[in-house]
């Protein structure tokens, strides 16, 4: 095996085990700072060994030992730790046996999963949390990921752990009666994960294809270890078939291409299909929400559905969540659909998305069309003084260079 090949079997391997040995910890030892720092400690060996040894016949087992033996060094030698005693004989509950069978061992990620996106945190937190204990990732490719400096994402980390613990958000699965209302917000996170690598806030990407990824990889293990929840399938299903047009939203000469002007044969016809048949598991436990709904809809994209069908499905969701965005994207709906006086009433109704990129942006197209082209004009200028994101700014500066001369 060459050294590439060694350090990218070494990297799969942290991106799989690093969760389930983290979430392993955190149960016995009830703190998810010490169970991450034995963690990290393992996997510094395991890159100072491996590479030199061969890797282990099963690395995760060999990763939760080693964990588990610094955990008990590093409290052996902690002098004040008032519980050391009790979480020193937890620790012999943790397999020792670098050759154990991991497949009998307890999953604590769903766990884990639910303690990173607890609602005492702050939604930034959640999402940085998540990314690093559930989805392994390391805390230069969340900063890489974010625009954001590692120094900051490590602090963010360091703060995030200290509230879990300072505020007891206890290491669980909340009991049944509290799932209907926590559910959402591990969605929530997962969804705000895609969206920021599908249309990226800022920098000269409009995609981050790594976010996305790890998106769909997070929803994927989140439908494994809840086989039971719809909306956990119907959001995977979303995931799939926005994904699924990628590669086509980004034309040959690196422009922004919109949904209504993008080559269909770009779209990746596994992810669609994959993405209708998780839909139709999730529709076949027959509790819609608000994920299956919006995957009806991209599943309606997808298979070249009539407008007006999709401004239907649009009016079904808001009855379900009426939230301005959803509204906005009725109005878009509707507009597409034809009736585009209709859809720009719909958006002058939105004072509550004041601030919001994609207000303006949709004023802009629909007054476009109408022949409006001052306003248009105005509303271009005005999604461009809210747009980081150079892609983005860059169509709207076309764009708005096409209304101008007729504007002025």
């Amino acid at each position: 095996m060459t050294p590439d090949e060694r350090h990218g079997s070494l990297e799969a391997t942290f991106r799989e085990e690093w969760p389930r040995a983290v979430a392993m910890l955190t149960r016995v030892l009830g703190d998810l700072a010490l169970a991450e720092d034995a963690v990290q400690d393992a996997f510094t060996k395991a890159l100072e060994r491996w590479p030199r040894d061969g890797a282990p016949r099963s690395p995760g087992a060999w990763i939760v030992a080693t964990a588990r033996n610094g955990a008990i060094d590093r409290l052996r030698r902690e002098q004040t730790f008032a519980r050391k005693a009790e979480l020193l004989g937890r620790l012999q509950d943790v397999p020792a046996d670098e050759d154990a069978d991991m497949s009998s061992i307890p999953d604590e990620r769903l766990a884990l999963l639910f303690t990173c996106c607890h609602p005492a945190l702050a939604v930034e937190t959640r999402i940085t949390l998540t990314l690093r204990e559930v989805g392994g990732l390391t805390t230069r490719e969340i900063a890489r990921a974010f625009l954001a400096s590692e120094s900051m994402i490590a602090q963010r980390l360091v703060r995030a752990k200290r509230r879990v613990r300072e505020t007891g958000i206890p290491f669980r699965v909340p009991p049944d009666h509290l799932l209907p209302d926590r559910v959402p917000d591990v969605l929530r996170v997962l969804y705000l994960v895609f969206n920021e690598g599908y249309a990226a806030t800022a920098g000269d990407a409009l995609i981050r294809r790594e976010l996305c990824a790890e998106a769909i990889r997070l929803a994927k293990l989140l439908c494994v270890l809840m086989p039971d929840e719809p909306e956990a399938f119907g959001l995977l299903a979303l995931l799939l078939l926005q994904d699924s047009r990628r590669d086509a939203r980004i034309g040959n000469d690196g422009e922004l291409v919109l949904l209504g002007d993008q080559d269909r044969a770009r779209w990746d016809r596994a992810a669609i299909d994959e993405g209708l048949r998780v839909l139709r598991r999730a529709e076949a436990m027959r509790r819609p929400g608000p994920y299956q709904l919006q995957a009806v809809i991209a599943a309606g994209h997808a298979s070249g559905a009539d407008p007006a069908a999709i401004a239907d499905a649009y009016a079904v969701l808001e009855r379900l969540d009426p939230s301005p965005v959803v509204r906005l994207n009725r109005a878009i709906a509707v507009a597409l659909a034809g009736e585009v006086e209709v859809g720009l009433e719909m958006l002058d109704e939105l004072e509550s998305l004041e601030g919001y990129l994609y207000l303006p942006a949709a004023r802009a197209d629909l007054l476009r069309r109408l022949g409006r082209v001052t306003e248009a004009a105005a509303a271009y200028r005005e999604a461009l003084a809210r747009s980081d994101n150079e892609p983005e700014r860059r169509f709207l500066e076309r764009r708005l260079t096409e209304v101008s001369p007729a504007a002025s």
